[in-house]
């Protein structure tokens, strides 16, 4: 939350038959055993959490027709921090104990960019009940495994095309103009920023999605500076993707990992040449930079795997998230919150018998 908000810009087998098909029967049971044990869903009905996502963007709005002194001392008391980052950190238009910002204020209302915004953000978004519902269900569920977790508010503005999301002192808050629909008429004027790969996801159902993983990530278990290893991050993104399995039990695997079904169908594909792709390259213990964040970043593919550049980018990623859920599957002893705490990736790879076929 560094980055100026500035409206006023341009908005930018081999086996006889009968065999076979006892072999196929038997794996087809061990797959789905596998799978509800994966996506065993708890029952959270009576957990007492329920998420509202305040609109602050429509709060901010009345700026522009109540008196601003009045507004201001409402949307301080309401939202407090969030506040004050958002006039002084993205506005970037001066202390909030400094009436003088209101002349910034005025003119980014008056601006037609603001205007256009509100107006396509309004009809998008006319409510959160959709999104209000999934994260309540989310957020239920983390409550479930961490009862002592105290999660943040969520709040919903216009971030000024900056973050999808951002995270501060007990708030999480979510840039609604970039989750306008993966058609939104701003997007191609900010290819250069937001290329496709990106933009594609910038849609209503990836709102809940994206506020429980940086909850995830940012609030409840951020990463080791330790974690110097491609496997060492290999494993913490897989045991981040393996949290959301379970408290987002619904989601699709496409939607978690942000890949389109090509992309996901590429991976199961071709798992044991990407395994086989980490060890002949001996990649699990690489510490250089550079070279991890190949298999760790947002792309639209990965370089020197695949045909016509139509590999899965993430790879690290989405490998650690199968290891860890191989080694859960092994170990049905072991807690979500006890998982969370093991950062020895060495052991839960090894104990994972992770030998993609």
């Amino acid at each position: 939350m560094k980055k100026k908000l500035n409206f006023a810009q341009s908005i930018k087998m081999i086996a006889t038959p009968n065999i076979k098909k006892q072999i196929y029967l038997i794996f087809s049971i061990g797959l789905l055993l596998t799978a509800c044990n994966r996506h065993k869903k708890v029952d959270v009905s009576n957990i007492n959490v329920n998420v509202t996502i305040e609109r602050f963007d429509k709060d901010f709005n009345g700026m522009e027709v109540k008196p601003m002194k009045q507004q201001s001392l409402f949307m301080i008391n309401k939202y407090g921090m969030f506040y004050k980052d958002f006039v002084e950190q993205i506005l970037q238009a001066g202390k909030i104990t400094d009436t003088a910002y209101f002349q910034t204020l005025r003119d980014v209302f008056k601006g037609k960019p603001y205007q256009d915004l509100k107006h396509d953000v309004d009809s998008v978004y006319p409510n959160l009940d959709a999104q209000n519902a999934a994260l309540t269900d989310a957020f239920r569920r983390i409550k479930y495994y961490f009862p002592k977790e105290k999660l943040p508010k969520v709040y919903a503005y216009f971030s000024g095309f900056e973050t999808p999301t951002a995270i501060g002192d007990g708030y999480f808050a979510v840039g609604l103009d970039l989750f306008l629909g993966a058609n939104s008429r701003f997007y191609p004027a900010l290819t250069t920023a937001y290329p496709h790969y990106l933009s594609r996801n910038f849609t209503p159902d990836n709102i809940a999605p994206r506020v429980v993983e940086g909850v995830i990530r940012e609030d409840m278990f951020p990463e080791n500076d330790d974690n110097g290893t491609l496997l060492a991050k290999m494993i913490y993104n897989g045991k981040i993707m393996y949290m959301m399995d379970q408290v987002l039990p619904d989601l699709p695997d496409s939607v978690k990992i942000q890949y389109t079904d090509k992309q996901l169908k590429w991976c199961t594909g071709f798992e044991s040449n990407i395994w086989a792709y980490f060890l002949d390259q001996n990649l699990l213990y690489e510490t250089d930079y550079h070279k991890i964040q190949m298999f760790l970043t947002v792309a639209p593919f990965t370089p020197g795997l695949g045909e016509k550049n139509e590999s899965a980018p993430k790879l690290g990623i989405w490998t650690g998230w199968q290891i860890v859920r191989k080694y859960m599957d092994k170990h049905p002893e072991v807690t979500l919150p006890q998982l969370m705490a093991n950062t020895d990736a060495q052991k839960i790879l090894s104990d994972s018998n992770y030998h993609p076929k």
